[in-house]
């Protein structure tokens, strides 16, 4: 492999094949002091190499070899490493361009830091309860932010970087759904706080089954594959048993009505009922 750019002290474009070949079979390796052993038109052996980048466009290869021109080994590092600790969390293999994409984010993030620039995620909430494996791989990188610059970095940071890796569980056409799916969870959770006047007590066991519960009752809205059963005698009897929860459950019906254009089935209702019973008469207590 021949060396055809030097990017810093550590990292080069190295060109597969033969000079005359395209600029397609152009690659980024990271090798430790590349700078001080070769120049470029050099051959590199594969032993030198400690890592490789296969971008799959030209342009993410530019964009990559920017950053690394202008931004510090320790950086890299640090995306290195979060990299190696999230793929043993969700024992997934990444691909390259993650390491474009997180490395531009960190070193934007630092660049921040520097001026005391806060920047709150929307998503902070969702990711936290519905993400926490991916919650804590933002979290170590945070720490070695920390530990590299010595600046203060907020755990708001964590749910940015988090958000990095939940994207590569979800298809590109479905990023989308994957945040109306957590804000609407987030919007129900809302109505029967409000219609109740309490503050869910977050670690209870009945608080986690209703947040369980409304996840996947937000994915059957989406897939288009709620209850079809009517327990009609059922539910009329949770009704009168629960009217504060059936009050509630009106409530966000018209939600789901106005935001999915779907109308709640007995079943449905029902289960709904009895979860919000089971939270709210728990905080109450409390």
């Amino acid at each position: 492999m021949l060396i055809s750019q030097i990017l810093n002290n550590n990292v080069a474009i190295v060109r597969k094949g033969s000079n005359n070949e395209a600029r397609g079979n152009e690659i980024i390796v990271y090798s430790k002091g590349v700078a001080f052993k070769h120049k470029v038109g050099d051959n590199i052996s594969e032993d030198e190499i400690q890592k490789t980048y296969v971008l799959d466009s030209h342009d993410k290869l530019e964009h990559f070899s920017y950053l690394l021109s202008n931004t510090k080994d320790e950086y890299l590092q640090i995306v290195t490493k979060t990299i190696e600790y999230g793929e043993a969390i969700i024992n997934k293999k990444v691909s390259d361009y993650l390491y474009l994409a997180l490395l531009d984010h960190v070193d934007f993030a630092i660049k921040r830091l520097e001026k005391e620039q806060i920047v709150k995620s929307p998503l902070d909430w969702e990711v936290r309860k519905f993400y926490p494996d991916h919650y804590k791989i933002g979290l170590y990188a945070v720490k070695l932010i920390e530990q590299t610059t010595g600046l203060a970095c907020p755990n708001e940071e964590a749910v940015s970087i988090a958000l990095h890796f939940i994207n590569l569980q979800t298809k590109e056409n479905e990023d989308d759904n994957m945040v109306r799916m957590m804000e609407a969870v987030r919007n129900i959770l809302s109505i029967i706080k409000y219609h109740f006047k309490l503050e869910f007590e977050e670690e209870s066991i009945n608080y986690a089954r209703l947040v369980t519960h409304l996840q996947y009752f937000i994915i059957r809205m989406f897939k288009n594959e709620g209850y079809t059963s009517n327990e009609t005698e059922l539910n009329k009897q949770i009704r009168k048993l629960y009217p504060e929860a059936f009050s509630c459950v009106n409530k966000i019906r018209i939600y789901v009505r106005d935001t999915f254009e779907k109308e709640l089935s007995d079943e449905e209702e029902s289960y709904l009922m009895l979860h919000i019973q089971r939270v709210t008469k728990r905080e109450e207590e409390n």
